[in-house]
């Protein structure tokens, strides 16, 4: 049976003072300088995953979307009779 590898191999050029500075910093919390890179670079990563996600709206648009909640429109004839499909089906909700 083949093993699916757990890691995987990343190499990189940098500048000696780069590497100089990721060493010292590794250093300085005990850790090792791979360690140190890698949960660097996953912190990073997640942070521009995590802000790409975040939706962003105009001034215009969060003030159409609080109004919206503050003050719904009536259901759509569809929506009601869903609703009333709903509570044949299952009961009061």
């Amino acid at each position: 049976m083949d093993k699916v590898p757990t890691t995987a191999r990343l190499e990189a050029r940098l500048p000696v003072e780069v590497h100089a500075l990721l060493k010292r910093a590794a250093e300085l919390q005990g850790r090792t300088l791979t360690d140190f890179v890698v949960t660097a670079a996953r912190d990073a990563a997640c942070r521009v995953i995590e802000e790409a996600d975040i939706i962003r709206l105009s001034v215009e648009d969060q003030r159409q979307l609080a109004e919206a909640i503050l003050n719904p429109p009536e259901p759509a004839p569809a929506l009601r009779r869903a609703f009333a499909r709903r509570h044949e089906l299952f009961g009061p909700a």
